[in-house]
């Protein structure tokens, strides 16, 4: 593998230099919220490309974060060399925690961890990689480009945290926005559902579970009269209500600590899925009420019933862009020009684009060679990764 010419920029590739980054960058550790080695890494490698230290910041988004943070997100604005519109580029920096130690090695056709425990981080290092590629790429070579803002948020794989709470004003008010986070580099994801978080805290009663279960009141109890409710009356899982659809998931289950106690306190922590708000809210509330008619139904020995605190929060909007969408179509033309065949999507996943289109900025998803993210068996597909860096290059430098 050489510098050769791009089929679809013209210019030259380094796929070596941009293997190496990719492969450097996965090695990094920066789960949600501890993201700085990395931030500080893509910072010391634009400074030593020759962009000037005021065109480098960092926002507060990780002071409005639930967990916290080392670092806000990342953000440099480029004046252009050419006139044209700014386009915005970006990906998020944060990995899932299974990525934490990972020795990537290349394997023929992928790069994958060397160890059997960990994950790789392609997911979203790869995206992150095609965008410090570009940007490498243009000022070695002195490429003309227009208006360029290059945007690595933190906190993606927690609910978007970056995303949502980036400070729009220093992004320069982009007309065109793309951000690298998936699959196939002819992939373009258009759109996504939404999601609210949700927690529920069950309140109980403590008792001798042996001498005197009477005088107390399970939350688990409570929980699992909740849950039944919502499986068996289609609020759980995959849900379908006529010409509605959503999903909806209990994913986190924590309470007692001995046997011989009836469970004082549950905790619960669940998601309710859809691309229709409404019906998203819908799903919502009716959690809720399962819950609420649960703790009405148990009553201990004297007549007294356990309790329920229900929260929740739009962790991200749903977002439909239009095929036409100015974006969309620049990144069309330029996935063709390589030979590929454009695939539009639409997820049921969440993506920083939420909330990108969100702060009216409606930016399309391309692919990056991601595979089997989130697991010990995830890949990136080195190929993939190099159509996703030449596109990236061709689309920050194009002008129209």
């Amino acid at each position: 593998m050489a510098k050769r010419k791009s089929a679809l920029t013209g210019n030259l590739l380094n796929e070596n230099a941009a293997v190496r980054l990719v492969t450097e960058m996965m090695a990094i550790p920066g789960k949600s919220g501890e993201e700085k080695a990395v931030s500080d890494f893509i910072q010391k490698k634009l400074r030593d490309a020759g962009v000037p230290a005021s065109a480098i910041t960092t926002d507060s988004a990780h002071k409005k974060s639930r967990i916290g943070g080392q670092v806000g997100n990342l953000i440099v604005k480029l004046p252009g060399t050419v006139k044209g519109p700014r386009r915005l580029l970006m990906a998020h920096i944060d990995t899932v925690p299974l990525c934490v130690g990972c020795e990537p090695v290349r394997d023929g056709s992928v790069i994958r961890p060397k160890q059997p425990t960990t994950a790789l981080g392609g997911d979203d290092r790869a995206g992150a990689s095609v965008v410090l590629t570009a940007v490498l790429e243009i000022l070695k070579q002195g490429l003309p480009h227009p208006p360029l803002t290059l945007f690595w948020a933190v906190q993606e794989e927690v609910g978007l945290v970056g995303a949502r709470n980036v400070s729009v004003n220093k992004l320069g008010n982009p007309k065109l926005a793309f951000n690298w986070d998936g699959g196939a580099a002819s992939l373009l994801t258009i759109g996504a559902t939404g999601d609210y978080a949700i927690e529920v805290t069950v309140e109980g009663i403590a008792s001798h579970a042996g001498a005197h279960p009477e005088d107390g009141v399970s939350a688990v109890a409570i929980a699992s009269l909740a849950i039944a409710d919502l499986v068996e009356n289609g609020w759980h899982g995959l849900i379908k209500k006529g010409n509605n659809a959503g999903t909806s998931n209990i994913g986190v289950v924590s309470g007692g600590d001995a046997t011989n106690v009836v469970m004082p306190k549950l905790q619960i922590r669940a998601e309710a899925r859809s691309h229709d708000p409404k019906f998203r809210l819908r799903i919502v509330d009716e959690i809720r009420k399962a819950f609420e008619r649960a703790a009405k139904k148990l009553k201990n020995s004297a007549g007294r019933k356990g309790s329920v605190t229900f929260w929740s929060d739009l962790k991200y909007e749903s977002f439909a862009l239009d095929p036409k969408e100015a974006s969309v179509q620049a990144a069309k033309a330029v996935i063709e020009s390589l030979g590929l065949d454009p695939v539009l999507k639409i997820s049921n996943g969440g993506l920083d684009a939420n909330w990108m289109s969100a702060h009216g900025v409606p930016t399309v998803t391309l692919g990056c060679g991601q595979d089997g993210i989130h697991t010990v068996n995830e890949r990136l597909h080195v190929d993939s990764f190099l159509q996703a860096c030449a596109i990236g290059l061709k689309l920050a430098t194009a002008s129209e």
